[in-house]
């Protein structure tokens, strides 16, 4: 890739300094050399702007060749009688190597630049990470902690109800653990390209019953409301993958709204899409619904469960993965609604029918 912009610089040389001698001899008739060499001088400029230094020099060298060959007296060869262009080919040749070492000052601060964001970035990924990790890691370990510390020193004096209450805990805590570590290890299997869809043709309403289904004791203590019409065109997806990315929002829903509250999923088309639709009133704030999706980032609400604040964003890369987009918006009444589209593409044809053949 490098060797072909290499090449396509020297290119440029030569065809600028021909367009110029064309130029010239086209505006040979109404103006004096100066501004013929003006046209060259563009030339050089162009080109030195675009290309490293070594096209501009050729482009300096090719223009003073072809503008003493064609237009400076004797015309026809490359001597030269008035020493003034002497001056001008010499400006030519600087103002090539001037601009190439200023261009290429400016591409090397802007690579260090671009170098600097990226390790800013990613340091800013890696404290976020950790800071996530040891946030949200801290009280489930502190609960394993203290629950099998009791169950060490004074398992013995407690009743069987208490132990097992004990025992229930280490579990459930151990299964957030195992929980925030898989969704770590998804996001990164995402971002580097080892999950591949396994495309086929799905049913919007099965999709949506299999991730309620999944869900259905995470969301009891809910109102569910379910609005997803039968006749939607069949969607090419993987459907696993876009039932998991569904099941995070509703999972999302679950976790960060009061019992009782409302959950609503709907799903309609709109245009040549298929727009998926999780209602529910977590009270993100304004500021937080346009960052929503974004990794590791959890929104300035109070939690009733903790997470490493992938879920949203791993909805978001699977949706990506499918050509559609995720994005949320605020209800009018309160609630806020996490949204992702599928497109929706020409359906196979039919099989013949056997009975007509």
């Amino acid at each position: 890739m490098h060797m072909g912009r290499h090449w396509t610089g020297y290119a440029w040389a030569v065809a600028a300094a021909a367009a110029c001698t064309l130029a010239g001899f086209a505006m040979r008739a109404r103006f004096d050399l100066v501004n013929i060499a003006m046209v060259y001088m563009l030339a050089v400029v162009v080109v030195a702007l675009r290309f490293p230094r070594g096209p501009a020099v050729v482009t300096a060298v090719l223009s003073v060749a072809a503008f003493d060959y064609a237009f400076v007296p004797p015309s026809g060869t490359l001597s030269v009688e008035d020493a003034q262009y002497l001056l001008t080919f010499t400006i030519m040749l600087a103002v090539a190597l001037v601009i190439s070492r200023l261009v290429e000052s400016v591409r090397q601060r802007a690579a260090a630049q671009a170098a600097l964001e990226v390790e800013a970035e990613t340091e800013r990924i890696r404290s976020a990470l950790l800071a996530s990790i040891s946030h949200d890691l801290r009280t489930p370990l502190a609960v394993m902690a203290g629950a099998s510390s009791s169950l060490a020193e004074s398992g013995e004096r407690m009743d069987p109800q208490q132990r097992r209450a004990l025992a229930v805990s280490v579990f459930a805590e151990a299964q957030r653990m195992s929980d925030h570590v898989a969704k770590i290890l998804e996001m990164t299997r995402l971002e580097i390209g080892a999950i591949k869809p396994q495309r086929d043709w799905a049913a919007v309403a099965e999709i949506v019953g299999s991730a309620l289904l999944r869900l259905e004791g995470r969301l009891s203590k809910h109102r569910l409301l379910v609005d997803v019409p039968g006749d939607l065109p069949l969607v090419r997806v993987d459907a696993s993958l876009v039932e998991h990315a569904l099941g995070n929002l509703l999972e999302n829903a679950a976790n960060h709204t009061p019992a009782g509250t409302i959950v609503r999923v709907r799903a309609q088309r709109r245009d040549q899409e298929i727009v998926l639709t999780v209602e529910d009133y977590g009270g993100i704030a304004e500021r937080d619904v346009e960052r929503v999706f974004e990794k590791f980032h959890h929104g300035a609400v109070e939690r009733s469960e903790a997470g490493v604040g992938l879920g949203l964003a791993i909805c978001r890369a699977i949706v990506r993965l499918h050509g559609g987009q995720a994005w949320a918006t605020q209800l009018a009444d309160g609630g806020t609604a996490f949204h992702f589209t599928l497109p929706i593409e020409a359906p196979p044809p039919l099989p013949p029918d056997p009975a007509t053949t």
